[in-house]
């Protein structure tokens, strides 16, 4: 029996399968200050961005791994998409944003090919990122960024909840003693 279930797992694991997306915006100025070194893009980014749209299991909470789909083809993803891409979905990091596509679609986007080929899952995610603007949203509710200004988990969860209907998980870092919003995922 533990072998039978062992071998379903891995199976899973590999073949792809998935219950639910995760969808993941981050924060650029936590994801830069806490990596110690700054980003590289030339324009300070004040706005949520997307880090990935995950396929997820609910009993594992790993993502699926080694998927079969195809591998990330640049000329997929057409020219207005990648325009729009450059705004909701930059590498703060190394501000290589192909190559952060690329990443992305290769550890995670394959793994949902039956259901978004690569174009959809592109188009998909900056959609979410704009129906989901969490930026705009937490502005709406005076929650903007401060050196000096502290909210709680509730205080940056109630108005994502009320503008979308669904309840976020938040994702922190800690940067010394303090605690920086780092990903909202839904």
């Amino acid at each position: 029996l533990v072998l039978g279930f062992a071998f379903f797992f891995c199976y899973v694991m590999s073949s792809g399968s998935y219950d639910y997306f995760q969808f993941v915006q981050q924060w650029p100025p936590t994801n830069c200050r806490v990596r110690n070194k700054p980003c590289t893009k030339p324009r300070p980014l004040l706005n949520f961005t997307i880090h990935g749209l995950w396929p997820s299991n609910y009993s594992n909470p790993r993502m699926p791994s080694k998927c079969t789909g195809s591998l990330f083809n640049f000329r997929k993803v057409y020219p207005q998409l990648r325009s729009d891409l450059k705004i909701s979905w930059p590498d703060v990091e190394s501000g290589n944003d192909t190559r952060f596509w690329e990443n992305e679609w290769n550890k995670h986007g394959r793994c949902s090919e039956d259901s978004l080929n690569q174009m959809q899952y592109f188009e998909r995610s900056h959609a979410m990122w704009i129906s989901y603007n969490i930026t705009e949203i937490l502005k709406n509710a005076s929650i903007v960024p401060s050196a000096t200004q502290n909210w709680t988990y509730s205080d940056i969860v109630s108005p994502i909840k009320r503008a979308t209907k669904r309840t976020p998980l938040l994702r922190c870092k800690y940067d010394k003693s303090t605690q920086l919003l780092h990903e909202v995922v839904f």
